[in-house]
């Protein structure tokens, strides 16, 4: 059984403390309006719709591809408003996933949404690395459906990001720094995250899993290194990027530093079996893997002026022309199942995307000519 991961002390492992809480005022900003969560079965998602019940927004709409997560999001909420006597908001639980624009048409047909938080992705990085057309449909163009019809209907779109996004050595970050495009072209606010601690079928869930069964605990890399934050924190950042409605921005936290995947294993085994000496085993990179991490480039000017916690990344964008002329060629290729086209026309929107030896030789395998 695996023990529950949100009583650990995570800011003991973190070594600072928690990042600032939204002010009354990013708090008011949310009460009374009505809002989309998409990918609201997944931990981050499930976790802001808690919060947001709690704020009083005018109406909750979550939609959730998965059956079941959509399932135990009811019940915890069942369980919430029980607990507390009553919800403190309407909500609407939808089954159905951000590539069905009829399903979104009629989502934002009455009472159409205001803010959209947008946390519908595909995120295992090995698993996209083997399903990247799957990747390509469901972050590229499920966020360009999404933000076509928020933009038709005036609704603020908050896309939840990924460090990975950053110089992409996989076709998961790749595509979701299209996505980041996609969104910032449209006005829309983009949050960029490193590895939320205790989310669904995160490492340190993983971990826990290999700590209670006595080890061993795998780790991919003993010098992988990244950056980490709790849930509680992802969620504040999500609701202070929601109050920023300036067009096209892109905020991450402030993390002083990375850390060792091994040394959170270590953490966590002397937490979870204090009584056991639990090995480690490591057991070499996955594909798409990098050692570490950034949650910005080089290349990007950041600014930490009055943002509580963040900063504001100002980051080069394709032109609108180049972005609609990639996305036609890129959905061409989707369509036609062709990889190698469809990683070629990935790199033309994301030319610091570098595609590792395993995607390219599933490419080579699937083609009748070299890839890149």
């Amino acid at each position: 059984m695996i023990p529950p991961l949100h009583d650990l002390d995570w800011h003991k492992f973190l070594s600072r403390p928690p990042l600032p809480s939204p002010v009354p005022e990013t708090v008011d900003l949310l009460r009374r309006q009505t809002i989309l969560i998409t990918g609201a079965g997944g931990s981050i998602g499930s976790a802001l719709a808690m919060r947001l019940s709690e704020l009083g927004p005018a109406k909750l709409i979550l939609l959730e591809a998965s059956e079941s997560n959509l399932f135990a999001l009811e019940r915890d909420w069942a369980a919430d408003s029980a607990a507390n006597q009553g919800a403190t908001c309407a909500m609407t639980p939808i089954l159905g996933s951000v590539t069905d624009e009829a399903l979104l048409d009629g989502i934002f047909a009455t009472p159409a949404p205001n803010i959209v938080f947008h946390a519908a992705a595909f995120k295992h990085v090995p698993l996209m690395e083997e399903q990247p057309l799957a990747a390509i449909a469901n972050n590229v163009f499920g966020t360009e459906i999404l933000t076509r019809t928020a933009s038709r209907n005036g609704a603020h779109v908050v896309l939840l990001s990924t460090d990975k996004a950053v110089a992409p050595a996989s076709v998961m970050g790749a595509t979701k720094r299209v996505a980041e495009q996609i969104v910032m072209a449209s006005g829309g606010s983009v949050l960029r995250l490193g590895n939320v601690l205790a989310s669904r079928d995160s490492v340190a869930e993983i971990f826990a899993r290999q700590i209670a069964l006595g080890g061993p605990i795998t780790v991919t890399d003993p010098a992988a290194r990244r950056y980490f934050l709790t849930l509680d924190e992802a969620v504040n950042l999500l609701l202070k990027t929601a109050a920023h409605t300036t067009p096209g921005t892109l905020f991450a936290p402030v993390l002083p530093a990375t850390h060792l995947i091994a040394d959170l294993a270590r953490f966590m085994a002397r937490e979870l079996r204090p009584e056991r000496e639990i090995a480690i085993e490591f057991t070499g990179p996955r594909a798409g893997d990098k050692e570490t991490e950034a949650l910005w480039s080089a290349e990007d000017q950041v600014n930490a002026a009055g943002f509580d916690g963040m900063v504001l990344v100002e980051t080069a964008l394709p032109t609108e022309t180049q972005l609609s002329n990639g996305l036609a060629n890129l959905r061409a290729a989707l369509h036609a199942r062709d990889l190698c086209d469809a990683l070629t026309q990935l790199r033309g929107l994301v030319p610091e995307y570098t595609p590792g030896s395993a995607i390219l030789a599933l490419a080579a395998k699937r083609g009748t000519r070299v890839c890149l």
